[in-house]
């Protein structure tokens, strides 16, 4: 049995697909890019920990816990994927990581001192259902948007979550800035803070949980698979379906090439993202108030971006827009080595804000454009594990350098390789041979 879906580009249906992320930028923004780093710095493990005798400092730690949590996801998405097509369930498994990574948030605020293990599991549990709740988000494009629209839906999406995101984040912001006229500590403000984003990325998403429709459908699981108990039975079908698909996807070597490219400068990106706070808490010992009024600068300025580069992509093309955007990512690496003050810092914040909405939601609508509709999910599966399996890499080298050198600078540096690697290959996708069709026949 199915129901029909809603016509693309219907606006209701956008809507529902926007408010998600203008529900979950506020743990994005708040607890993972913002607070959780400069909190473990100087809060919950000021001298860092040891592990089988190593020495881990504070920011390495956040590093590592993020580079757990994209591996983590590696290993999930695709066979999430592959189920979600199969059932038709993308909105209950994207609600189900959504509210679960939610209840993993708001209990960070009794996180305090010395409470190292309990405050790392809660983020890692956090950040890993966020980024499987938006494999299955990111695979609602296609079916959601025509074509023609795509680029302007996906960047739209971005604003919703640079909007949502400043909103909840200003309101933290001020919270910290006004901590000691309302009688509470910094610490507290801050454990307010990140309560307060969980909150607001499970109440938000009730819009998504109005608004946002798919056809549903109830297939049979083929007689090989019902055999097995019913959880078992669609683990299987996921795995069979997952390895079709690589398969498939490796006859394709354009877009085969696109995922490579992605999977490098995305690595930049994300490390870029997640650790600029702790970056600049460790080397240029910025306070939260700066780090986080950098950030807030840094989402006002992508809502910009975002629109800008939507505009410059039908001007050149989606691929040679994202191909810019990697170039300057490339620049804002061999900055931030050579960066001495905090207003330094804060010009990065700026230059990062533009580049960040467009390299983002251009990267989603290329590949979106590129697969099949009726396996969106499967292919968004693949799409999360080369971002992901990328995103392994880029914090355990930032990690690992703060190990060895004592220092991040290294680490940032380092990054620039990931985008050199990315656009070039990048320059060799052909986006109209890159179309997959008829891969179901």
């Amino acid at each position: 049995m199915s129901s029909a879906a809603p016509p693309r580009d219907d606006p209701r249906n956008l809507f529902g697909w926007y408010m998600y992320d203008w529900a979950n930028s506020a743990y994005i923004l708040t607890v993972s890019a913002g607070l959780i780093g400069p909190f473990m710095v100087r809060t919950i493990a000021p001298e860092g920990a040891r592990f089988l005798g190593v020495a881990i400092p504070p920011g390495s730690l956040v590093a590592f816990a993020i580079g757990v949590s994209a591996g983590l996801t590696f290993l999930m998405a695709p066979v999430l994927g592959a189920i979600a097509d199969f059932a038709g369930a993308r909105k209950r498994f994207l609600l189900f990581f959504a509210y679960m990574g939610a209840a993993a948030t708001v209990p960070l605020c009794f996180s305090g001192a010395g409470s190292t293990v309990r405050t790392l599991a809660l983020f890692v549990t956090a950040q890993t259902c966020f980024v499987a709740a938006n494999v299955f988000y990111d695979a609602f494009l296609p079916s959601i948007a025509s074509e023609a629209e795509m680029d302007r839906v996906s960047g739209r999406g971005y604003v919703y979550g640079y909007v949502g995101g400043s909103v909840q984040f200003t309101v933290s912001l001020l919270l910290l800035l006004g901590s000691e006229r309302i009688g509470i500590s910094q610490v507290q403000a801050v454990q307010a803070s990140m309560a307060m984003a969980g909150l607001w990325w499970a109440g938000f998403t009730l819009f998504t949980v109005k608004y946002l429709r798919e056809a549903r459908t109830a297939s049979r699981l083929p007689d090989r698979y019902r055999r097995l108990p019913g959880p078992i039975g669609y683990a299987a079908l996921g795995f069979s379906r997952t390895w079709r698909t690589a398969a498939r996807v490796g006859r394709f070597k354009h877009l085969l090439v696109f995922l490579i490219a992605f999977m490098f400068y995305n690595d930049g990106i994300q490390t870029v993202i997640q650790l600029g706070a702790t970056y600049g808490t460790e080397t240029l010992s910025l306070g939260e108030e700066f780090l986080m009024a950098t950030l807030l600068t840094i989402q006002i300025v992508a809502a910009v971006g975002a629109v800008a580069f939507t505009r410059l992509a039908k001007r050149i093309g989606t691929k040679n827009a994202v191909m810019t955007s990697i170039a300057v990512w490339a620049g804002i690496v061999v900055y931030a080595y050579n960066m001495q003050t905090a207003a330094q810092y804060l010009v990065m914040g700026v230059i990062v804000g533009f580049v960040l909405g467009g390299s983002q939601a251009l990267s989603r609508s290329l590949y979106g454009s590129m697969i099949p509709t009726e396996a969106s999910a499967e292919f968004f599966g693949f799409y999360s594990v080369f971002s992901k399996f990328s995103a392994i890499w880029g914090p355990f080298v930032f990690g690992a350098a703060g190990v060895l050198t004592g220092s991040s600078r290294t680490g940032i540096l380092s990054l620039i390789v990931f985008f050199v690697v990315g656009f070039v290959l990048l320059w060799f996708v052909d986006e109209k041979k890159a179309r997959v069709t008829g891969v179901f026949e």
